[in-house]
């Protein structure tokens, strides 16, 4: 078993996690390392009640760690203009995956909303979440960052702390 698949199966342990921040994306292809670069940040800041994890893709295996937290914060990049801002997005479960379903709609990946109601349906419980879309323009080879999403990574920071701030 994975340490991904940690389930919080024992309620005295569900909503254990405060926050969990999830970064997601290859960060061997450039601005596709955002989600990484974001929770190397908040972990060196070392916050109370803050777990963070950096995973090349979402997958079903996350969800006992979703479980287990109270609040949950998704970063990816996003193929984007320029002149587009990060994007904050309040999520809920949404997919076949909800409650009452009997076809399973995960593979190897999925997308936030579509864990969240697979977290729902194994669970019986779901963390209130947020999606962070960081804009990026560079997918090619390579671990450095462009500087449009360099500036996305300093931007998703602040807006994650604010929802860290505002749901204590």
């Amino acid at each position: 078993m994975s340490d991904l698949a940690s389930p919080a199966s024992d309620p005295a342990t569900a909503g254990s996690t405060r926050f969990l921040v999830v970064g997601y994306g290859h960060p061997e292809h450039r601005d596709d390392g955002i989600g990484a670069q974001v929770v190397a940040h908040l972990a060196a800041k070392d916050y109370a009640h803050v777990t963070t994890v950096a995973v090349p893709s979402l997958r079903p295996e996350l969800s006992g760690k979703l479980a287990a937290a109270s609040h949950v914060i998704f970063v990816d990049a996003c193929k984007t203009e320029a002149t587009t801002p990060v994007k904050v997005t309040p999520i809920a479960p949404y997919g076949v995956e909800t409650s009452g379903s009997s076809t399973p709609a995960l593979g190897h990946s999925c997308d936030p909303a579509s864990l969240l109601a697979l977290t729902a349906s194994v669970y019986g419980r779901v963390p209130q979440a947020w999606w962070i879309e960081v804009p990026a323009v560079d997918f090619g080879p390579g671990q450095e960052l462009s500087s449009l999403a360099q500036a996305g990574v300093a931007a998703a920071l602040a807006h994650i702390e604010a929802l860290i701030q505002a749901n204590r």
